[in-house]
């Protein structure tokens, strides 16, 4: 596997909006354009606590991770919660996505986290066999409540 790991850049906008509505797509999930484009610009923005990463493979943008930092009542340190992560359908089963989740890790260790995690939905087989195999599972139970129509 030949694969580049970098941040994203503002160039790869175009390819990354495919990725993105691929992992929409995948969730069964629409957002708006304006949603979209302020994820974008929230990804670049060095004020925001974020960071994303960019899986470049022969030259094409395969994957991408994003990862938010947040403080923690239980740490010292920040926690990193890796929000998204996607490789294209044609680019997984080679490593692609540990190789993501390996350097989101080394860069939220740089930046003073002492605690990476993630969620992913119950069906989604595959992406545990990954996890399962890179981090521990607690068996919490997620739970959500929209506060935009209360």
């Amino acid at each position: 596997m030949n694969v580049v790991i970098r941040p994203l850049a503002p160039a790869d906008h175009v390819a990354w909006l495919r990725l993105w509505q691929g992992y929409l797509d995948f969730y069964e999930r629409t957002l708006s354009p304006e949603i979209t484009a302020l994820t974008w610009a929230r990804l670049h923005d060095a004020a925001e606590p974020m960071f994303a990463l960019g899986a470049e493979q022969d030259g094409r943008l395969v994957g991408f991770a994003h990862a938010i930092l947040h403080r923690s009542t239980w740490l010292a340190g920040h926690s990193c919660y890796l929000e998204d992560l996607f490789v294209s359908p044609d680019s997984r089963g080679g490593g692609v996505g540990r190789t993501l989740i390996e350097a989101v890790a080394r860069d939220a260790r740089e930046r003073g986290c002492d605690r990476l995690h993630w969620l992913t939905h119950t069906d989604n087989a595959t992406a545990r066999r990954l996890y399962d195999q890179v981090a521990a599972h607690l068996g919490f139970v997620s739970y959500r409540r929209s506060l935009l129509d209360t």
